[in-house]
């Protein structure tokens, strides 16, 4: 499936969820799927988890993501001592 493909399967709808990207169809936000993933649900359990979620949905999550961070510029962050 190519990234086009699957960058279709997120919708930004001020009308849903705010306006935050959702897995299309859905109320499940791409923050939501990617925060199950960072705290250690395995794909499998997401799915077993969310009925209507597929695979590519998932891999739409994580590319949605990875393009959102490709034109970030980031600052580095310095702690400062009391």
């Amino acid at each position: 499936m190519s990234d086009q493909q699957l960058l279709k399967r997120i919708a930004c709808d001020p009308k849903v969820m705010v306006g935050k990207p959702v897995v299309q169809g859905t109320r499940l936000s791409v923050e939501h799927i990617l925060n199950l993933l960072a705290h250690g649900s395995s794909v499998e359990e997401i799915l077993n988890e969310y009925k209507g979620l597929s695979p590519e949905d998932v891999q739409a999550c994580l590319l949605f993501a990875s393009q959102s961070l490709s034109s970030a510029a980031f600052m580095p962050l310095v702690a400062e001592s009391a």
